[in-house]
């Protein structure tokens, strides 16, 4: 298996292709670690581990959104 680090990398990318291919809900749907992209890194479990824990994860989500819409204030 890779490295926590570079799993998390890998998914934070999986997670930007889904963004850009099908919006926001698609990243915030839980169930996104069990497809694709995402599901070709790791098992769901070991996806969540490369963030610590699942909230680890949630907060992963939630500060790349941040990041995403950060300029796009109306």
């Amino acid at each position: 298996m890779l490295n926590t680090g570079e799993t998390a990398r890998k998914v934070i990318e999986g997670l930007l292709i889904k963004y850009e291919n099908e919006g926001v809900s698609a990243i915030e749907d839980k169930s996104v670690i069990k497809i694709q992209p995402l599901n070709q890194i790791g098992l769901p479990m070991e996806i969540l581990r490369a963030f610590g824990k699942p909230k680890d994860f949630e907060k992963a989500v939630k500060e790349l959104e941040n990041e995403l819409y950060k300029n796009n204030i109306a």
